[in-house]
């Protein structure tokens, strides 16, 4: 995989050791993720929507209805603003000035292009849904004519982006390391409970393996 070509909007500056432009280090955290938010300007005024997404190769798909102003304007071209955060642990220091995270975030600046072409729509919401929960495609019925219909499908090149990631323990003063005060980083890992049935399953109806082995 290619870097990508740092520019003037991607290139971190402050902190700029945290940056990186390597494509496999943003597509692991575009594929570990499960929610981005895109951001555009709408009549004058700036607009964030959280969304599910999937990517395949270059691209990152996002859907909606089709009755959406946010979607509507995106398909028609607009500058959009994508970004992903993972939160993997709590940074503790000695000052309060010094806490922090550990994270993985990335920024993806692109133009959406509305995805038209029946089998190019299916085979991109069928990514989104697998993104969720690999196998479930295969097991549920899937878009009548008429879902088809309202639902609104963008695509976005990824060609433009960059990732910031913070890792290791706090780093404090040189004069706090002397204080009596726990200092360290408390991890939160992403994690999966029982499933719940819905009350109205069909009698017989059996927990698919995918849902009852489901890990992120």
């Amino acid at each position: 995989m290619t870097d990508f070509i740092r520019t003037k909007r991607t290139e971190l500056h402050r902190l700029s050791n945290r940056g990186a432009y390597d494509r496999e280090a943003i597509y692991s955290i575009l594929d570990e993720g499960l929610v981005c938010h895109v951001g555009i300007v709408f009549e004058g005024a700036p607009f964030v929507i959280p969304t599910g997404y999937g990517r395949s190769g270059d691209q990152l798909f996002i859907h909606g209805s089709s009755a959406s102003r946010t979607l509507r304007t995106l398909s028609e071209g607009a500058d959009a603003c994508i970004t992903v955060t993972l939160i993997d642990g709590l940074v503790l220091a000695r000052s309060v000035f010094h806490h922090s995270m550990n994270y993985r975030s990335v920024l993806v600046l692109s133009k959406g292009t509305l995805i038209d072409e029946p089998e190019a729509k299916i085979e991109a919401l069928r990514l989104i849904t697998e993104r969720l929960v690999p196998g479930r495609w295969d097991d549920v019925r899937h878009p009548t004519p008429q879902e088809m219909q309202a639902t609104s499908v963008i695509a976005f090149s990824i060609n433009e982006g960059s990732a910031k990631i913070r890792i290791g323990p706090p780093k404090d003063d040189e004069a706090d390391y002397a204080l009596q005060i726990w200092a360290g980083v408390l991890p939160l890992l992403f994690t999966t409970g029982a499933p719940i049935p819905d009350e109205r399953n069909l009698d017989g109806v059996t927990l698919p393996s995918y849902i009852r082995d489901y890990k992120r």
